[in-house]
């Protein structure tokens, strides 16, 4: 069977850096950072006191007083961040789509983690009159339910779930809405995804493992990719959605067209719970698979927004990966983590700079990687590559790569590129 073509015709965003596309775009291309001291707690006693936090959204101005009962921080982010991408697709008017064909895959990462905490901890089950559960727990905790929210919200009988495969969640939500609609199964797909874990025990669990940086002084330069002093990532939270689109039902209701997704690449490590592969084979089997998918050469990529979490490691094997894959290309591209900006948002980053290589392939700038100093020079990363360090790059997009790699060895790589109505 034909497959058939996919576009991007709505997006939507609550991030660090702004609370709608157009102002985290708009701070993303003027490197603009998202850190600064945790306000969800008290984080005096952590080893990590900051991080990316979402500003000024208050639930109450989005949800009546009984909605907000049911629904954990992270998935009013996602609510929102689809609420946005919906009427900016235009498929929120009366009889616009068939909705028995659009979908909704929203990922996390986590899910409810700030639920688990209030309602599953010693006072729950020591209360006087026998353990005692908020009745709305589970469905506020679980990673699947901001999908179920946004069906209910607008009455969308398509695929709907949530995928979790740790921070490669939401490029595995875009994948899955990709391969769905070019199947025939749907004709539209919210797909994207949602995380809220800058709480005590998602600060303090990745505290224990040594992941995140300790750099409490400077908390807008701490996420630092490339850079030879980077100690870890910084948390992140907020919500990525982006509208996938079958093309010819976009066509036929005059929809605006953001980019064409062109292919989608998985893999796994198969090597070690938290860490990536150090020669990043992993991450070269999901970027082949992606130009494979898509029918691409390595030659028709002009930037790569990459994993980049600013940890020892992970940035080393990446650069690996990616030399390997593009070869002579490599030094053509201009590659950026915008984590350095945003944090990491775990379960969202993957939506979220999938949103970052939509806008790029559209108005042809690539958003920087701040933070980085040139006396700060890793031995082991080739800085004769483009890293866009400090300033957003004017030059043509024509596809653009995106890489999301997750604790479990798992890795998604999404391609986007221009649309041309051929």
């Amino acid at each position: 069977m034909e497959l058939k073509r996919v576009v991007v015709t709505g997006l939507g965003v609550i991030s660090p850096i702004g609370n709608d596309v157009a102002t985290t775009w708009e701070n993303a291309k003027n490197g603009v950072s998202g850190a600064g001291p945790i306000t969800h707690f008290d984080a005096s006693k952590f080893k990590t006191q900051f991080a990316c936090e979402v500003k000024n959204f208050d639930g109450n101005e989005h949800f009546d007083r009984k909605k907000l009962r049911q629904l954990d921080l992270y998935a009013q982010y996602a609510i929102v961040a689809a609420r946005q991408a919906v009427a900016d697709a235009g498929i929120d008017a009366e009889n616009a789509v068939d909705k028995n064909r659009v979908g909704v895959i929203v990922a996390a990462g986590i899910g409810g983690l700030h639920t688990f905490e209030e309602e599953a901890g010693y006072y729950a089950l020591n209360h006087e009159n026998g353990p005692k559960y908020n009745p709305f727990f589970i469905p506020k905790m679980i990673a699947d339910i901001a999908s179920g929210h946004i069906s209910m919200e607008y009455g969308f009988h398509g695929p709907n779930f949530g995928t979790v495969s740790a921070c490669a969640s939401s490029n595995n939500a875009i994948i899955d809405a990709f391969n769905l609609i070019r199947l025939g199964k749907a004709d539209a797909i919210l797909a994207g995804g949602a995380e809220a874990a800058i709480y005590p025990a998602g600060v303090g669990g990745f505290n224990s493992m040594h992941a995140l940086s300790t750099r409490n002084d400077s908390p807008e330069t701490a996420s630092r990719p490339f850079s030879k002093s980077r100690d870890g990532f910084v948390m992140g939270e907020g919500s990525a959605v982006l509208v996938l689109e079958e093309l010819e039902h976009a066509k036929a209701r005059g929809a605006k067209i953001y980019a064409e997704v062109a292919g989608g690449g998985l893999s796994a490590d198969a090597y070690h719970l938290t860490a990536t592969h150090p020669e990043g084979l992993g991450a070269i089997l999901a970027m082949r698979n992606a130009l494979d998918d898509a029918g691409m050469k390595p030659e028709d990529i002009d930037y790569i927004n990459v994993h980049g979490t600013s940890t020892p490691v992970g940035d080393i094997s990446e650069v690996k990966a990616i030399v390997e894959v593009f070869g002579d290309q490599a030094h053509k591209l201009n590659i950026s983590s915008t984590k350095s900006m945003t944090g990491h948002l775990l379960g969202a980053t993957g939506a979220l700079e999938a949103v970052f290589s939509v806008k790029a392939v559209e108005e042809d700038i690539v958003p920087p990687t701040i933070n980085h100093d040139p006396e700060d020079q890793d031995e082991n990363i080739d800085y004769s590559l483009n890293f866009t360090f400090d300033r957003a790059q004017k030059r043509p997009v024509r596809a653009a790569l995106s890489n999301s790699f997750g604790f479990g060895g798992h890795n998604a790589t999404v391609i986007v590129k221009k649309y041309e109505d051929k």
